[in-house]
């Protein structure tokens, strides 16, 4: 005859994590929260405005070297995908940004030209005036 396992029998749990593990967790949990928090505060000050560069720079950098730490700590403990799974979303968000921050600083008079007269506009003609000044700005522009 065939029996069913038992429902209430015997179940695999997972073995109580170590003062050492949990602590290794909690700071893996910690560094990944500053890591997101670096992420979207560089992607929030770069929208805010040119002159906050610098900031934005800072940020990218930081969130650059969380992402590799938080790497590195996931290949050696093994403790989550998600943050695995984080990191490199994030660092891919991060490298984007210092692209942008590269290009943003080799373009800076055009680009804080570009949102000062951004601000000053009121109608859609003067957005679109802007955008065609910006397109005039950069080199091989017809």
């Amino acid at each position: 005859m065939n029996s069913t396992p038992d429902p209430g029998g015997p179940q695999q749990t997972k073995a109580p994590l170590s003062e050492a593990a949990k602590a290794s967790l909690a700071r893996t949990r910690s560094l990944f929260r500053m890591f997101i928090v670096s992420v979207l505060g560089a992607y929030f000050v770069y929208q805010l405005d040119v002159g906050y560069l610098w900031l934005t720079a800072i940020l990218t950098a930081a969130s650059i070297a969380l992402g590799i730490v938080l790497l590195v700590r996931e290949a050696k403990y093994r403790q989550s995908r998600l943050v695995m799974f984080g990191a490199i979303s994030g660092l891919v968000v991060s490298a984007v940004m210092a692209l942008v921050i590269m290009v943003t600083a080799l373009f800076y008079g055009d680009v804080s030209d570009y949102q000062a007269c951004e601000r000053r506009a009121l109608t859609d003609q003067a957005h679109s005036s802007c955008m065609v000044q910006l397109q005039d700005a950069f080199p091989g522009a017809p």
